[in-house]
């Protein structure tokens, strides 16, 4: 009778495993600091750099070419720096961005981890309500809730968490009906524990990660649509400064003056590519894979 012998596993090298550790750092490392270096210079830059505001220039000053004295990234046609508007315009972006998605991963995480808890009558009323939301194009929706409202960042930041709240919601609602079927949710419900501290404790902490990995990756899809609203003059309203209207602006010369569309694109674009790319490493990062 022949013998098998067991062949011992193979370890990794060392160096290989170390590799990979870093470039899984990396992945996270390299969005967020992007990130933060954005957030710092939109915040802080206007606080700290020698920039002028970004509202009130001289029409005397317009036009000026990039690393003008006193204007690194020259002026636009009303002789405002354009330096110091993308600063300001990304600081309103992000305000909106991070407004919707924490507004909708509030409201629609809570009617999820309710419709998903509670089941039956609640569960068919949120979701019967939430699919006529869904129904609709969101974007026309979006555009109409804008201009019934009319052109302002509060009301651009409400008319985009009113619709984010259904994809949250639905997230949200699958994650807590996988919850349902652990043990330890058993448990909890054999020992009488409040259905309230049941939701707070045991599911709200399990459906955070996937909600925040969702947020992050609306954060660009707002970001692009705040732009768009903007470009349409339904966003903020000028001469307050956002990346989607000084994109409008400087389209009325793109030929003569391309920078001035240039700019605030390729801050939009890196700020979008960041999060995504951060969105989708966390993603993958907290699904085990």
């Amino acid at each position: 009778m022949a013998v098998v012998e067991a062949v011992p596993a193979i370890a990794a090298p060392e160096g290989a495993r170390r590799s990979g550790s870093l470039v899984r750092n990396l992945e996270i490392a390299l969005p967020a600091a992007v990130l933060l270096f954005i957030a710092a210079a939109c915040f802080l830059g206007p606080l700290v750099l020698p920039v002028p505001p970004p509202v009130g220039g001289s029409v005397l000053e317009s036009y000026l070419d990039a690393g003008s004295p006193g204007h690194l990234l020259g002026t636009d046609p009303n002789g405002n720096d354009i330096l110091s508007r993308i600063l300001h315009g990304g600081r309103s972006s992000l305000v909106v961005a991070v407004a919707v998605n924490a507004l909708g991963l509030l409201v629609g995480g809570t009617l999820g981890a309710l419709s998903g808890y509670l089941s039956g009558a609640v569960d068919t009323v949120i979701m019967r309500v939430l699919d006529v939301l869904i129904a609709f194009p969101s974007l026309v929706l979006t555009l109409a809730v804008a201009q019934s409202l009319g052109a302002s960042q509060t009301n651009t930041i409400l008319a985009l968490a009113f619709f984010s709240i259904p994809a949250f919601a639905r997230i949200s609602r699958a994650a807590t009906l996988r919850l349902r079927e652990l043990p330890f949710m058993a448990a909890a419900q054999l020992a009488g524990t409040p259905g309230w501290r049941v939701l707070l404790r045991h599911i709200a902490p399990n459906i955070t990660p996937q909600l925040i990995t969702f947020g992050m990756l609306g954060m660009g899809i707002v970001m692009v649509i705040e732009g768009a609203l903007s470009f349409l003059g339904l966003g903020i309203p000028p001469p307050a400064p956002s990346w989607g209207n000084m994109i409008a602006q400087g389209q009325q010369s793109l030929s003569a003056t391309p920078m001035l569309v240039v700019w605030p694109c390729l801050a939009l674009f890196v700020t979008v590519l960041a999060f995504n790319l951060l969105g989708e490493t966390l993603r993958a990062r907290w699904s085990g894979r």
